[in-house]
């Protein structure tokens, strides 16, 4: 099969996408996890495996399926499996304990629950057992681990298949407008609320985001975000899919594994939060790894430090950094920047939305700002969720009767066109009457010699109403103290930006997609 082959007519569902990775690229590496090697035939066979297995199990169209286990090659299977029965995938984050799991279950109404009793030693469904009832939690099935007795094995969990009339005529019809997930967003602000994915939308962003990143037929990616999050879902998982690129599923990140799985594994093409590249550019072993064979790197989150894409490019030699920008509510993406724009444009900005998606940018009172005002953004077009899953009020608050959905992201669009993130609107915090944005002012705290991670809050002054407080990961070796780093920043930044006090902290409290998690520091921050 020539290497052109990837030019056909776009799929328009997820299963539709399935089939067509299984006829256009045949036997070649769709999954590398360990020992474990499909093609995208064997993936297809494994898909409509577990989908006849859900079936047989009383899975219908639109009945909800909980996965709760770390990435692997089973988790892209049963994902596969679960659109192929025409029910609704329910990710679970594996860092959620029982309470916050049954959160999910609860709001989502899951029918059945797949998930892992060994997750860095801890049983997943074993956390269910002190939360109280979950009335539509019918059946629970073990992907991985220990046998539970109140849970069904995964060998007989699959040879329910068997009971299941083969053959693809047995799938249930799935539209282009159907539902595909309820993804819970990330938790950033406060109790997470599902986002309602359609099948059409995530096809066709993921179409435009390949094209835009350069994702290419035969590329190795490695996945350390978590395929709970859409970045893992949708960017990974699913553009693979459609690419004909190769999953390397990793479980936890730990940076010496993830250099040791891309020497190993040759692999092309790395994303991750800009806290992922930190933690690799800091090691004290990077050297000796061979990092060479990776080619691109996708990076984003609310805002991405000039100064993390500059050491990507010349401390780590990826030859193309790209940035981009989206939310859970928006399939996962709003912009990309191209592979082939210019450095300064991938380091400044993240991009052009997708074709079919529109921005504005609005004060406070929805006025629609000029070029270069920051303000508020909104976003309009097809990738825009369907709701908040049973919460019209929450889906009222974000969506307006125009279709335009509030990000809660301060940005601005330059004259080129470009969109520029600048902070999240709940993060900024206001010192004597001016805004000061954490995001800006960590960028260029990101410059000091001493600093290798750093996250800035806002917290209660006396005096001016809010001041920043930094809490600062320092550099290995480095010799850093508070009063040094705060006139550090006097000499860098104006006065109202530099933080009045400083806090040093092994780690950050992280999202499992890597994003810091504010409202944690300012809920601990000492008076």
């Amino acid at each position: 099969m020539s290497r052109d082959a990837t030019e056909s007519a776009a799929p328009s569902t997820i299963p539709e996408a399935l089939d067509r990775g299984a006829e256009l690229f045949g036997d070649e590496e769709a999954v590398v996890d360990g020992m474990t090697r499909w093609s995208f035939v064997q993936l297809r066979d494994e898909a409509r495996t577990v989908a006849q297995a859900l079936m047989a199990s009383g899975v219908g169209p639109g009945d909800r399926v909980a996965l709760w286990s770390p990435n692997s090659a089973r988790w892209i299977a049963t994902s596969f499996g679960v659109y192929l029965a025409g029910a609704v995938l329910v990710p679970v984050n594996t860092r959620f304990k029982g309470a916050e799991a049954a959160h999910v279950l609860r709001r989502s109404g899951a029918r059945l629950l797949l998930g892992s009793t060994d997750m860095l030693g801890t049983d997943l469904i074993g956390l269910l057992e002190e939360v109280g009832d979950l009335p539509a939690l019918s059946t629970k099935v073990v992907t991985d681990g220990p046998d539970r007795a109140d849970s069904t094995p995964w060998d007989d969990f699959v040879r329910r298949a068997d009971a299941a009339p083969p053959g693809s005529a047995s799938w249930p019809t799935v539209r282009p407008g159907d539902l595909a997930d309820i993804i819970f967003t990330s938790g950033t602000t406060g109790a997470p609320k599902g986002a309602m994915l359609a099948h059409g939308p995530s096809v066709r962003t993921y179409v435009a985001w390949s094209d835009s990143v350069g994702l290419r037929r035969g590329d190795r990616y490695l996945c350390v975000y978590p395929f709970s999050h859409t970045a893992g879902l949708k960017s990974v998982v699913l553009a693979c899919l459609l690419r004909g690129a190769t999953i390397l599923p990793h479980a936890v990140f730990d940076p010496v594994t993830v250099m040791q799985q891309v020497a190993e594994e040759q692999v092309t093409v790395l994303p991750g939060p800009p806290t992922v590249f930190q933690s690799i550019l800091e090691h004290p072993d990077r050297d000796t790894f061979d990092l060479s064979t990776v080619r691109l790197s996708v990076t984003g989150a609310a805002t991405v430090p000039v100064e993390v894409i500059r050491r990507m490019r010349d401390d780590l030699r990826i030859a193309t950094v790209v940035t981009a920008y989206g939310l859970t509510e928006t399939t996962g993406t709003v912009s990309a920047c191209r592979h082939d724009d210019p450095p300064e444009v991938i380091a400044t900005t993240v991009g052009k939305p997708l074709g079919g998606v529109s921005v504005k940018v609005v004060d406070d009172a929805g006025q629609v700002l000029g070029a270069g005002e920051p303000g508020e953004i909104l976003v309009r077009g097809f990738n825009v969720m369907l709701g908040y899953f049973d919460d019209e009020e929450a889906t009222a608050a974000a969506i307006d009767a125009e279709g335009w959905l509030r990000t809660g992201d301060i940005g601005f669009i330059g004259s080129d066109g470009n969109l520029r993130i600048t902070d999240r609107k709940k993060d900024m915090f206001i010192v004597g009457g001016f805004n000061a944005f954490p995001a800006e002012i960590e960028g260029i705290l990101l410059t000091h010699p001493g600093v290798s991670q750093v996250a800035v809050v806002g917290v209660p002054d006396q005096r001016l109403g809010e001041v920043g407080r930094a809490y600062v990961i320092p550099r290995s070796g480095a010799a850093v103290d508070e009063p040094s780093i705060i006139a550090w920043c006097r000499d860098n930044m104006a006065n109202y930006k530099v933080p009045r006090s400083v806090v040093f902290v092994d780690e950050l409290p992280l999202t499992a997609s890597g994003k810091v998690q504010r409202f944690r520091l300012r809920s601990t921050a000492p008076a």
